[in-house]
């Protein structure tokens, strides 16, 4: 027998009991599938945005007939969506609005979130725990829309239409429910040592809540304000139903005065829909990390 021929056989032996053997082959095709999907879903992600930076630089008449052409382009959009728009009442005004709406929101939720998980109420009965768990949840499966008019007429009734109060109250009752959905799965997982041991300590349930608890809940904290903050800052269907004053306009609300009644400028519109993304993208890019590892610690167990 030749070594070539031995060699051979020594390949193609079976490998010894108790070992796995290698599978390079496959493993190399499952990389590239997965890469692959992820690369697909990356541009199904990205093109829309994309392509609405693209179309700002368009006129009109390429967006309807040629949108993806790389001709003509132009900066008269942006100089008229920057004459037009008052940017820094706009800035303004929806900084406001999400500073109050989503520090309150967060207060709001962690407490109840603390309750639901760590407190145990006078009937003694975990029954009554959990019908408030869904009760606050259930929130997620209300649409916007249905809460439209019951809000205006709360606010016409409260003299609040047309304050930042007619935004805020809504902005928080509506973040409540996924924060507290986050938050809740975050508490499940949280070491009752650390707690046993500040009881110990003398701690009581106010300064353990807030001084034990809380600054070990950054990661999902962070998520849920970074998450409530750009939901503030797109958020429409509120805005234009329960505003009225133009010192009030909000960024979501500055896009859609390029739409008149008989005519749209395209052009503007995508230029302010860019000015309106670009603080967005920025956040996210630089909160990244917080977000991933907020969503992975309040929702993976």
């Amino acid at each position: 027998m030749s070594i070539d021929t031995e060699v051979k056989m020594s390949l193609a032996s079976p490998a010894a009991p108790g070992e796995t053997p290698p599978r390079p082959r496959r493993r190399s095709r499952g990389r590239i599938v997965v890469a692959a999907v992820a690369y697909l879903i990356t541009f199904v992600i990205l093109f829309p945005l994309l392509w609405i930076v693209l179309l700002s630089f368009q006129t009109n008449d390429n967006i309807l007939g040629h949108p993806f052409s790389l001709s003509d382009l132009t900066l008269a959009n942006y100089q008229q969506a920057l004459e037009t728009l008052n940017l820094l009442v706009m800035y303004k005004n929806t900084l406001i609005l999400a500073v109050v709406s989503v520090t309150v929101g967060l207060v709001i939720s962690y407490m109840a979130a603390f309750a639901l998980t760590r407190m145990v109420f006078r009937s003694g009965r975990r029954r009554t725990q959990t019908t408030l768990r869904f009760y606050f949840l259930a929130g997620l499966a209300i649409p916007v829309y249905v809460l439209l008019f019951p809000v205006y007429r709360l606010d016409i009734a409260f003299g609040l239409f047309g304050t930042y109060f007619a935004l805020i109250l809504p902005y928080i009752a509506v973040t409540i429910p996924f924060n507290i959905l986050l938050l809740t799965g975050f508490l499940r997982d949280f070491p009752e040592e650390i707690e046993q041991a500040a009881v110990m300590d003398g701690a009581g349930l106010w300064r353990m809540a807030w001084k034990v608890v809380f600054p070990l809940m950054r990661p999902v904290v962070a998520t849920l304000a970074i998450l409530n903050v750009i939901y503030v800052w797109n958020e429409f269907p509120f805005a234009v139903t329960l505003i009225n004053d133009p010192n009030m306009t909000t960024v979501s609300l500055g896009v859609s005065q390029f739409q008149g009644v008989y005519s749209v400028d395209y052009g503007a519109m995508m230029a302010s829909a860019t000015l309106v993304l670009l603080p967005q993208l920025a956040i996210y890019a630089a909160f990244q990390k917080q977000v991933i590892a907020g969503m992975t610690a309040g929702a993976v167990r």
